[in-house]
């Protein structure tokens, strides 16, 4: 009784609250899987199982060591299926759902959750902004999911085309992975509406909510923030050179795209170029693919998408951060500009401490990855930055993953999706500012 006499939730930094959230959102989605009637088989899923797929879905991730489509009934497909849309949009957009249903008032400490969960600068108009995430969620969703539906009607029963329709829409926009087909979209290499259908929702999901809500009222590139600039620019530097250079290296890849004819080549390649935006479909064999591109696709997932998005990664604007720090650099600037701006010194610092903090859980991970489960290493990186990217793309060893091997994926997805930064952030002791400033000495580097 002691322990929760002293626990006060208003205790609880933004940042704890929103890790304990994703938290108990898993546990309740492990709760689910472990139930009888979600698998098939009517035993339910093993704990580590379970744990395994909430975590997944919840963080977005894609990553499966069962069948979606063969092994979960219905009522288990549905629940990733929730835990997706839970996980992509934010545990606190969700409950700002709820609150607007019941006609609760958002209190201050929500709001600054919402501020955390969503990665915004200031506490103003968080509100307004989850109306716009819920709107705009709702819109692109719906719209995938009919033309999907059409899309299908021609393959399976009304009921199932709906379903499925359903399904695919939710997991591509939160940028999950999750399928009903049993491999990925590798049935659909050449159909044209399905691809250019998840693509558009998968870039949709990834580019981010402030982006979308920030286009959508200006309309207009130089009207747009700094940070909306440099999420569309470099989004679109990594999707065209994706998509250049992995066409290159699979070109006459007989084991993908080999024998395809040139259009269906562009199609895969462009997709290929768009999935490690963290969203883990394939249309092409994952485990198939050439040495180089596994290594470009490392690096994309890596990166991931944008803030305030359904996807993972250190983020576009972070990458983008990291590049414009060294051109100024190169350049002989004293500041770090962009766009007639100056970015503040407190952002360049955030970005290297999020990119070193990853690729150390990155390397960890391998590493201990790589003596517990005597696997390829580039598999073994591959499924670890994928994990960590929460994207979901494969080469075909989750399933054989030991159950050390599980957990410790597990929590590299729960990393990845609540944030290196805001994990240490929670669980750091807080430090008050100082008062004073030490004398200032240079150190050689490079």
């Amino acid at each position: 009784m002691g322990f929760f006499k002293t626990f006060s939730w208003n205790k609880l930094s933004p940042a704890q609250i929103l890790v304990l959230g994703y938290f108990t959102v898993i546990l309740t989605g492990t709760i689910l899987l472990i139930l009888p009637f979600a698998t098939t088989d009517g035993q339910g899923l093993n704990l580590i199982n379970a744990l395994f797929e909430s975590t997944s879905a919840t963080c977005v991730t894609g990553l499966i060591v069962v069948n979606t489509s063969s092994a979960l009934t219905v009522f288990g497909q549905l629940v990733i299926m929730i835990l997706i849309q839970i996980g992509g949009l934010g545990i606190m957009s969700m409950s700002t759902l709820i609150a607007f249903i019941i006609g609760k008032t958002v209190s201050l400490k929500e709001r600054l959750i919402i501020q955390e969960d969503l990665n915004q600068f200031s506490i103003s108009g968080m509100v307004r902004l989850i109306q716009y995430v819920l709107g705009f969620t709702f819109i692109i969703e719906g719209t995938g999911a009919l033309i999907l539906f059409l899309r299908l009607l021609s393959e399976y029963p009304p009921l199932k085309a709906f379903y499925f329709a359903i399904f695919h829409a939710v997991s591509a926009f939160n940028n999950a992975g999750f399928d009903l087909f049993g491999n990925s979209l590798e049935s659909f290499t050449g159909d044209i509406v399905i691809n250019f259908v998840i693509m558009a929702l998968i870039i949709l999901g990834g580019i981010g909510f402030a982006v979308l809500v920030d286009f959508y009222n200006k309309f207009s590139f130089k009207k747009t923030s700094l940070q909306t600039k440099i999420v569309l620019i470099m989004t679109a530097i990594l999707l065209v050179s994706g998509f250049i250079l992995i066409l290159g290296f699979e070109y006459t890849n007989q084991a993908t795209m080999g024998n395809l004819p040139f259009g269906q080549k562009l199609m895969s390649a462009l997709f290929l170029s768009v999935t490690p935006r963290t969203a883990g479909f394939n249309t092409l064999p994952t485990g198939a693919l050439s040495s180089s591109t596994m290594f470009l696709i490392i690096v994309l997932m890596f990166i991931g998408a944008s803030p305030g998005s359904t996807a993972g990664g250190i983020k576009t604007t972070t990458f983008g951060v990291m590049l414009i720090t060294v051109w100024n650099m190169m350049t002989g600037k004293n500041d770090i500009e962009i766009y007639n701006r100056q970015l503040e010194k407190d952002v360049v610092l955030k970005a290297i401490s999020i990119t070193i903090l990853s690729l150390g859980l990155v390397v960890l991970v391998t590493i201990i990855l790589s003596i517990t489960e005597g696997m390829e290493f580039l598999h073994i990186l591959f499924e670890t930055v994928s994990a960590f990217g929460t994207v979901g793309l494969s080469t075909g060893i989750t399933s054989n993953l030991s159950s050390f091997g599980r957990l410790l994926i597990t929590i590299t997805m729960f990393a990845g999706r609540v944030g290196p930064l805001t994990l240490a952030v929670a669980f750091a002791a807080r430090k008050q500012r100082g008062i004073y400033h030490y004398p200032k000495e240079k150190v050689m580097v490079g």
